[in-house]
């Protein structure tokens, strides 16, 4: 189902606000280009700086209240950046080092529910230990079954396959160690595609995440969060933002041709 008014309004105003916040507070640095500034022109140089500036900030200033904003209409619980439990069962740890280990040595598919169902069997054996506690981005609930959700950027280091799958392991290892019962889904989300319209294939590569249960990308992720049609709402929402906030960045950079 496609965005309804007030939802669109609601996420159309975080973003533009979130914008003039980034705009108030953007300060390029001086930097001495001098070729750079000849060829492109203080302004342009100036903006260059704001989009390198606001990509290093674009989840948890935009995507991350998006997408509370969103989910908050579909699940009966939506929460950003909660921590998570701080024991585990020495059992369950010894159980994610051998998945961990058959993944990178090849010798298993990754495959969530049967990761999930191997911890579950060892989730309150043996000592129970402490480890640090660490925040979720995103925490929905929804017929009694908790997501726990990762944002990403688009291109993560393949350098953190294996840090990031251990991660969403011991999210599953915490929860079930205050509840071996829990239904409990722990991804990674991905808010664009850079690959499209190609399949994004950089994780599938790596072999350590459940492709279909470990990963929502784009379209996947948005709705997910709000339901069919809601990655398109979304864009109409970005869209709107940019026309309403036109004249106000225009003006921002022109400032800088006169320097």
């Amino acid at each position: 189902m496609a965005l309804t008014k007030p939802q669109s309004e609601s996420i159309t105003k975080i973003i533009t606000e979130s914008l003039r916040k980034k705009l108030r507070a953007h300060n390029p640095e001086p930097a001495a280009m001098p070729f750079h500034t000849s060829l492109l022109g203080k302004d342009r140089l100036a903006l260059y700086s704001f989009i390198h500036s606001l990509n290093t900030n674009f989840g948890t200033a935009i995507f991350e209240p998006v997408a509370l904003e969103l989910a908050k209409g579909r699940f009966a619980s939506a929460k950003a950046q909660v921590k998570t439990g701080q024991m585990i069962s020495a059992a369950a740890q010894d159980e994610i080092q051998k998945i961990i280990n058959k993944l990178r040595a090849g010798d298993a598919e990754p495959d969530k529910p049967a990761e999930i169902a191997a911890i579950r069997k060892v989730c309150q054996k043996g000592e129970m230990r402490s480890v640090k506690s660490t925040k979720v981005d995103l925490r929905l609930e929804k017929n009694g079954e908790i997501y726990l959700l990762d944002l990403k950027t688009a291109k993560p280091n393949m350098a953190g396959f294996i840090d990031l799958k251990r991660t969403l392991l011991e999210w599953v290892a915490k929860v079930l160690a205050e509840n071996s019962g829990a239904k409990i889904n722990t991804l990674i989300a991905i808010p664009y595609n850079p690959y499209a319209p190609a399949k994004y294939t950089r994780w599938t590569m790596a072999g350590m995440l459940d492709f279909k249960r470990e990963l929502k990308v784009a379209e996947g992720f948005w709705d997910f969060l709000g339901g069919e049609g809601a990655y398109d709402g979304l864009l109409e929402c970005f869209e709107r933002a940019g026309i309403e906030m036109r004249d106000e960045i225009d003006a921002f950079f022109s400032e800088f041709k006169a320097r």
